[in-house]
């Protein structure tokens, strides 16, 4: 089969790879459509833990159930199904365990023409979405509905802001917020991100590279009773003076790396809750599916590519020019 592969650091490439045979417990879905997400990018550029090459990354994907293998169940044979990528979450809601993993590394991932997972990862794909629309759902929603949904709890008329407007999860938790009952405010570097946010039902948004932004947006805004962020660095310091007495900022990355000074003060005084997220348990998982089915939403797509100009699809996500998921017809 054909695939898209990681050679090594820095190198990426169409590759002829034997087709993958289901195990027991298993099942080999032919993929129709993937999508990418900032994890892929950190593989390829050999900024994540675990790193082996080659490896065919690849979180997100949706296709139709080729074969099983002993004791999966036959009835998956034919269907078209979504996968989710959280592997072996473990007992706990509050966090997951030891064995934990995400579809696309260590495993080979969604950016082939066929991919074996645990016959348990698959869900049936939602009728009123497209293949290429349910590929862009599972990590980025996933990891969006903890965060908003499952950690920070968010309740119907609450406001809410979410940093980094036109990443695939922020835009998941703008419209889980807006669909919730929230008044959503967003931020971005970019004016045109900002407006697209607003026809998704956002209320306004701010330029966080902007001087003062924080003070601009508290005049405009108020303050917030949940905040979503996935940046970090010096500028969460603008996020602890934005929430509410009682808010809840939950986090989901650090792109721009550890905060340097955490005011602590502010954060009992205000009794902040601080909320570290990662992906989401099988619980979150059926919740945010049967969120997205009961309420026919549909990701935003940014750009649609062939597996063979997968490489052209990593450019533009590197050079952060999508607005939405990234998408790789297989």
């Amino acid at each position: 089969m054909r695939a898209l592969r990681i050679e090594s650091i820095g190198k990426i490439a169409i590759a002829d790879v034997p087709d993958p045979v289901a195990g027991p417990g298993e099942a080999v879905v032919g993929v129709k459509a993937a999508a990418l997400n900032r994890r892929d990018l950190w593989i390829k550029l050999g900024q994540y833990a675990g790193l082996k090459f080659p490896c065919i990354p690849g979180s997100d994907g949706a296709g139709v159930v080729l074969s099983v293998g002993q004791g999966a169940d036959s009835s998956w044979v034919g269907r078209e199904v979504v996968i989710n990528p959280s592997f072996d979450w473990g007992p706990s809601e509050k966090a997951q365990g030891p064995r934990f993993s995400i579809l696309g590394l260590p495993r080979d991932g969604t950016l082939a023409a066929r991919v074996c997972v645990p016959a348990q990862q698959l869900f049936p794909k939602p009728a009123h979405l497209s293949m290429e629309e349910a590929a862009a759902v599972p990590l980025a929603g996933l990891t969006a509905w903890r965060a908003l949904m499952s950690r920070a709890r968010m309740a119907h008329g609450e406001r809410v802001l979410i940093t980094g407007i036109g990443s695939g999860v922020a835009l998941f938790a703008l419209q889980f917020a807006v669909a919730s009952g929230g008044e959503v405010w967003v931020t971005s570097g970019s004016d045109g991100k900002i407006a697209r946010a607003v026809k998704l039902g956002a209320r306004g948004g701010f330029r966080y590279d902007s001087e003062g932004w924080a003070a601009a947006a508290s005049k405009e805004a108020g303050s917030f009773d949940v905040i979503i962020d996935s940046a970090g660095g010096a500028g969460f310091g603008n996020l602890l003076e934005l929430a509410s007495p009682g808010g809840r900022i939950a986090f989901f990355g650090a792109t721009r790396g550890s905060v340097p000074e955490l005011a602590l003060r502010r954060v009992f005084w205000k009794q902040i809750s601080l909320l570290g997220s990662t992906m989401g348990s099988p619980a979150d998982w059926s919740a945010m599916m049967a969120f997205v089915s009961g309420r026919s939403l549909r990701p935003v797509i940014s750009d649609i590519f062939p597996l063979e100009h997968g490489t052209e699809a990593f450019d533009l996500m590197e050079r952060a020019g999508q607005f939405g998921k990234i998408v790789v017809q297989t």
